[in-house]
């Protein structure tokens, strides 16, 4: 299973700037925002398309438009500050929604909400922003094929070593799009040097 590890200079300005304490939530969301932005683009570059029969203002030609709608599965509540850019750019996105909490004692999720479109038939882009232990990220795509998705990907904005060897073990086809892959995992199980918190930083808790 394929790591993509961002290559952008503004990827590398924008992470600086995330993993600083003393940006704002605001400030925070739309950094957010940015790089989400960025992995979108990586994450889809290989969508199918297929011919379209148009006519421009001057003769008729035929061009090429996306093949699938896109389903956007983000993993509850973190996941939810990279789900806007793929709203904005792509057409006929649907989004599904994974609830799971991770015990901060064990680091072990539990399940709290699952809601989920058709997935048959579609490009099912799996979205958490901090790819840890690596748990919460194989128990959602579990539960997205077991809904039907066959052509999945996660993305995230920061991973770990740890969690890339355990989503690669528990699904070795699915690709990860990660905006940089960190150091290592500390002994509560947060990335080093990570962001800390994604979600409470998002949301100022």
């Amino acid at each position: 299973m394929p790591l993509h590890v961002l290559n952008h200079p503004l990827g590398t300005h924008v992470l600086t700037h995330l993993r600083d304490k003393t940006t704002k939530p605001a400030l925070f969301r739309t950094l957010s925002y940015q790089i989400a932005l960025l992995l979108s683009l990586e994450a889809t570059r290989d969508l199918a398309t297929e011919e379209k029969k148009i006519e421009t203002p001057m003769e008729p030609m035929t061009g090429r438009v996306l093949a699938r709608p896109l389903v956007i599965v983000p993993i509850l509540r973190a996941g939810l500050g990279m789900v806007q850019p793929f709203q904005d750019i792509y057409p006929d996105v649907s989004i599904g929604y994974v609830g799971l909490e991770r015990d901060h004692t064990t680091a072990i999720a539990r399940s709290y909400y699952c809601k989920l479109p058709p997935l048959d038939g579609r490009r099912t882009i799996v979205v958490d922003p901090m790819l840890a232990t690596g748990g919460s990220a194989a128990q959602a795509i579990d539960v997205v094929k077991a809904a039907g998705a066959r052509e999945i990907v996660f993305v995230c904005i920061v991973a770990a070593p740890e969690g890339v060897a355990t989503l690669s073990q528990a699904h070795p086809e699915v690709p990860i799009h990660a905006g940089v892959l960190d150091r290592q995992l500390n002994a509560k199980k947060y990335i080093m040097p990570g962001l800390g918190d994604f979600g409470d930083r998002l949301y100022g808790t």
